[in-house]
């Protein structure tokens, strides 16, 4: 007997308490939509952001990437079919067991990339391309520093980024995410949540200092990565795992270093979906190429809440993912 359809909704902004699970029957798609059942819902940092109230939430479900079968079509629907497997990345409502979708958001996968690849390495995949392509382009010369090189992110950059030939510096806590790090393909790691990074990119760069460094982590982490960039260079600040950003405080930094300092946004960038439509096409084509995060973990979607306090402590590596 399978089991009942459920939801996860915030009942309000805070921790991992604030996670609920009730249940939810199918909903029928109004125009323009579809149905999907979920196989995968991808958890990404956004997700516990969210959470927090740190960033709206519409409609109160988080997960914003997930894979499933459509089960119905709204009006007016065409280009799909019922049966059919799609992913989507950027719309908030994946922690659930069905769900309604925008059916411009849906994505047909091809055959070779699975729905837990997929799940796990769509919005990863996304936020990859923005970096490397749309933010600043990542060329074979280019010296790129990442933080958290043993995530789901940051393996995706790291394999992505030595795919064109660049040279990759990663950062890590621990000597055990670091040698992950390094088999995906990390020139160096520099290990330690309290490493002096500028001191040790410049030992390692001959005292330049990276092209582009991304941080992930905030707080403490970014001023060391402002730091660690030469003159001329670019900082892209994605996340605050670590602690909140101080943008006047970090514009400042950058400022006087001459380095150009940006906050790049994928979810804002996906509400073009002339864009989403383009950048999708690249990512699953690397997908299917086999260039797909690594799946740390996965937890039953019961358990979103588990997902998130493991994410956040720092305990996991690469991608996490809630089944059905």
């Amino acid at each position: 007997m399978s089991s009942p359809d459920i939801v996860v909704t915030v009942a309000a902004p805070g921790g991992v308490e604030q996670l609920r699970v009730t249940p939810r029957g199918p909903q029928t798609p109004g125009a323009g939509e579809v149905r999907l059942r979920h196989e995968a819902t991808g958890v990404n940092f956004v997700d516990t952001y969210h959470r927090r109230g740190l960033y709206p939430l519409p409609g109160g479900v988080p997960g914003v990437e997930g894979v499933g079968v459509i089960e119905a079509l709204g009006a007016g629907v065409t280009g799909l079919t019922v049966g059919q497997r799609v992913a989507y990345a950027g719309t908030a409502g994946g922690y659930a067991s069905t769900r309604l979708l925008p059916a411009d958001r849906a994505l047909p996968l091809p055959d070779a990339v699975s729905s837990r690849d997929a799940a796990a390495s769509l919005l990863r995949g996304l936020t990859t391309q923005m970096l490397l392509a749309a933010t600043h382009a990542v060329r074979a010369d280019t010296v790129l520093l990442v933080s958290a090189a043993a995530g789901g992110l940051g393996i995706m950059v790291t394999r992505w980024a030595r795919q064109l030939g660049a040279r990759v510096i990663g950062t890590t806590s621990t000597a055990e995410k670091a040698a992950l790090a390094r088999h995906h393909g990390a020139d160096a790691v520099i290990i330690g949540r309290d490493a002096d990074v500028a001191a040790e990119v410049a030992s390692l760069t001959g005292g330049r200092g990276v092209d582009y460094a991304i941080d992930g982590v905030g707080g403490d982490a970014l001023p060391r990565f402002i730091a660690a960039t030469r003159a001329g260079g670019t900082v892209a600040s994605i996340g605050q795992a670590g602690g909140t950003v101080a943008v006047e405080a970090a514009e400042g930094l950058a400022r006087d270093r001459g380095v150009t300092f940006t906050r790049p946004s994928v979810l804002a960038r996906l509400t073009d979906i002339g864009i989403y439509h383009a950048a999708a096409t690249e990512v699953l084509a690397q997908l299917a190429r086999g260039l797909t995060a690594d799946i740390g973990g996965s937890y039953p979607l019961a358990e979103a809440a588990q997902a998130h306090a493991a994410l956040e402590a720092g305990r996991t590596t690469g991608a996490l993912l809630l089944l059905p």
